[in-house]
């Protein structure tokens, strides 16, 4: 989608967000702004893909570690299995959202290369839209140390079903002006070079999400480029994404909007 109102990205500008859009590291940060809309417009996970992450003899005796829970978007899937579940998560402000809509979930501050988990405590560790935040170098080996031998890594990302056209013009403005290389969605071999993991198996599941016209704009206000923005580029690129759910023909006049998905799943088992 083309437009005239081409947010300023020089990050000179950036400090009257007080975070640069250029830098990985405050992209990380960025989420303490935004988990209040994050909660709200992030959508949760197809149980069928959920199921395929998690060990084939999964039941309310198995203890699930959600690593980089955020608001708990995958924490919830995981409790309506009733699985038993530990979130950890180093945003406050995610931790936040997630006790309040999951209070009975046992959530703890840490990070991927900190887990504040005993040894071999877990029977799987799952990580939704949140890999790609990692070191693998440091992720890997300390997901095994938490690991019993023999348990489950699995991997999952929403992502946008960029072959529609509206979807598409959607994912231009939202990245418009984004210097930073996206993230990745394939682990692939990184995860068994770094820890003590067999090859990564791989499926996708196709599903549709429901939200509405301010839901899409919410959405696109949680991606951390946008969080990142100063305050004046932000509110033009949100105002593009509403342009574009009033103008496009496949979206104009409707009040709930269907968002095409992949969930990209990756699992592997650690070794014994």
């Amino acid at each position: 989608m083309t437009t005239d109102n081409e947010p300023s990205t020089d990050p000179s500008s950036a400090t009257e967000a007080g975070l640069d859009p250029t830098s990985f590291r405050d992209r990380a940060r960025s989420f303490d702004r935004g988990a209040s809309d994050y909660a709200l417009s992030r959508p949760g996970y197809p149980p069928s893909a959920v199921a395929w992450l998690l060990p084939d003899d999964a039941d309310p005796r198995t203890h699930v570690l959600d690593l980089a829970a955020g608001t708990g978007k995958l924490t919830a899937s995981l409790v309506a299995l009733g699985l038993r579940v530990t979130a950890v998560e180093p945003s406050d402000a995610m931790r936040d959202e997630l006790h309040t809509t999951l209070p009975s979930v046992h959530a703890l501050p840490g990070l991927a290369d900190a887990i504040p988990l005993p040894d071999a405590s877990v029977d799987a560790v799952v990580v939704g839209q949140a890999w790609h935040w990692f070191t693998p170098e440091t992720a890997a080996p300390e997901i095994a140390r938490v690991l019993r031998p023999g348990g489950r890594l699995g991997l999952v990302w929403n992502v946008r079903d960029e072959t529609v056209d509206w979807v598409d013009e959607l994912a231009r403005i939202i990245h418009r002006g984004d210097t930073l290389p996206p993230s990745s969605h394939s682990p692939g071999l990184a995860i068994e070079e770094h820890g003590p993991f067999e090859p990564a198996e791989h499926t996708t599941v196709p599903w549709t999400d429901r939200t509405t016209p301010s839901g899409l704009r919410t959405l696109a206000a949680s991606r951390s480029y946008v969080l990142t923005l100063p305050a004046a580029a932000r509110r033009l690129l949100l105002d593009d994404v509403d342009r574009l759910t009033s103008h496009h023909p496949d979206l104009e006049g409707r009040t709930e909007i269907s968002l095409p998905y992949r969930a990209e799943c990756w699992r592997t088992t650690r070794t014994s």
